[in-house]
């Protein structure tokens, strides 16, 4: 096997083989465990970066088998799957930092940390999947790791909320896999490839490929947390924060949003989805799920469930930015998945900061915070901003990338939907940002800790500064030849241009 072969399945075994160790460590193995999860995010970083230095070259990773007659089993690193493994890697890498710290003082950290590993190999068995075969089952491994994270707590709640995670996830993989299942007995295995597979289709098939394609949407739709199917994403908040972080930014809705993109452009191909006037009800759907996320966020009192509603609203971008059927709206779309990611880990690192530092979880909780907690509350303030869409930070480069990609679509109602939006990003982040900076602290903390001369634990501390320091730079570096926009724009342009 080759190098070039072997590499994809490094990136997987670098998580899977570390999951296996976690597990089998005991649980007061403390430094032997920590140093397995940073080894293992570290090598997996690397591997990604050699990766992606590779697909830049032109360098062609994969490898695939026969897993049943007519079935492959394939792992093939392109553009677009390197900028979701990418996110996935690097992000992994703070997010486990950060978890070390956070659960200090838990038990079954030895459990937690192995799901933890095997959700993010299932992530990255998804950016790498070469086919619709391999993407469901890495879709499902992702379910399954997920589930005992969500229900960590073991209290009453977290277990209501891990049933229903459960029944939603499980029930849109079913309809994922009656979609593949149908499109195989229609067309076979189809590896994902530029412009899809149906471009000149027998006009007689049209009716079922919509079908397919309806159920596809809905499979994914739910980890992507769109209306109607997003009841699982706020009553999993009761997870701890940095799973919180791992189902938001890293791994769930981004699984969801990337299998969206997958289908429409490498399965189906956007001219023939366009075609099949099948673009137009998804946008609406999209830009529907931006306002009522939006909407639903301005009411929430608990400070990770406006969270979860925020990342309903904005996840939706990166949908609607698919269905502008144009280059420029897709690099807004593909930009968003990354920049998201970064500013939604931000604000969640600092909602587990305010919890474990002082016991706060509610938003009415928080005036004061920004005098005891300065630093956190300063990455909040900027990752509140970046979603508002103010320049030059990441959520402006993507918002100003949609918008313009609406109007070279002749699609001018996008602008409306983008602008209501970010105004009710406003309404509901600013408050809590005025809270932080300008309410007078007029009770006690509910529980108050302290680590010395910084305002909560290293473990804690640093991860929301650095995810910080990465949406402005990738903000006010967006023209240069190495950033997240120029990598969307290499996808749109090596990928879906030919």
């Amino acid at each position: 096997m080759s190098a070039a072969a072997l590499l994809p399945i490094l990136a997987l075994l670098s998580s899977l083989l570390a999951a296996v160790v976690i597990f089998a460590l005991p649980e007061t193995s403390h430094r032997l465990r920590t140093l397995v999860n940073l080894l293992a995010a570290l090598l997996k970083l690397g591997i990604v970066a050699v990766m992606t230095w590779g697909v830049l070259q032109g360098i062609d990773f994969s490898v695939s088998f026969n897993m049943l007659p007519g079935v492959r089993f394939m792992l093939r690193a392109d553009a677009l799957a390197m900028l979701f493994a990418g996110l996935s890697a690097l992000l992994w890498l703070f997010t486990t930092i950060y978890a070390v710290g956070y659960l200090e003082d838990s038990p079954n950290r030895s459990r937690f940390f192995g799901f933890f590993s095997l959700c993010v190999a299932s992530t990255m068995g998804i950016a790498l999947a070469g086919n619709l075969f391999t993407f469901f089952l890495f879709y499902e491994m992702l379910t399954l790791s997920t589930y005992p994270l969500v229900v960590h707590r073991g209290t009453e709640k977290a277990l209501q909320a891990g049933r229903n995670y459960i029944v939603y996830t499980l029930g849109g993989g079913v309809v994922l896999l009656l979609g593949i299942a149908w499109l195989h007995g229609l067309a076979g295995d189809l590896a994902f490839r530029e412009t899809g597979h149906f471009q000149g289709a027998d006009p007689a098939l049209h009716g079922q490929l919509t079908l397919i394609f309806i159920l596809l949407i809905a499979g994914l739709g739910v980890k992507a947390g769109m209306f109607p199917v997003h009841g699982w994403l706020p009553q999993a908040m009761v997870a701890p924060a940095p799973v919180s972080a791992l189902l938001h930014a890293v791994a769930v809705v981004k699984a969801g949003a990337f299998g969206i993109v997958r289908v429409v452009y490498d399965v189906y191909g956007i001219d023939f989805a366009f075609a099949l006037g099948l673009l137009q009800p998804l946008a609406w759907l999209a830009a529907f799920t931006i306002l009522y996320g939006s909407v639903r966020a301005l009411t929430q009192i608990d400070l990770k469930r406006r969270l979860a509603f925020s990342t309903i609203s904005q996840v939706s971008y990166i949908i609607l930015g698919v269905t502008l059927f144009g280059p420029i709206g897709t690099v807004g779309g593909l930009v968003h998945l990354l920049h998201q990611g970064i500013m939604k880990i931000t604000l969640f690192f600092c909602a587990g900061n305010y919890a474990e530092t002082l016991g706060v979880h509610r938003v009415d909780e928080l005036d004061g915070a920004g005098a005891r907690m300065p630093a956190t509350s300063a990455a909040f303030t900027l990752a509140v901003l970046g979603m508002i869409g103010v320049p030059p930070l990441a959520g402006f480069v993507s918002k100003w990338m949609l918008g313009t990609g609406a109007l070279a679509a002749s699609m001018d109602w996008v602008i409306v939907v983008l602008l209501i939006s970010s105004l009710l990003n406003a309404a509901y982040f600013l408050p809590i940002v005025y809270r932080l900076w300008f309410s007078p602290v007029v009770a006690p903390w509910p529980v108050e800790r302290r680590w010395g001369r910084l305002e909560t634990s290293a473990w804690l501390f640093w991860p929301p500064l650095i995810t910080t320091l990465m949406l402005v730079l990738v903000g006010l570096l967006a023209a240069t030849a190495y950033s997240p926009l120029s990598w969307a724009r290499l996808i749109v342009v090596r990928m879906y241009l030919p």
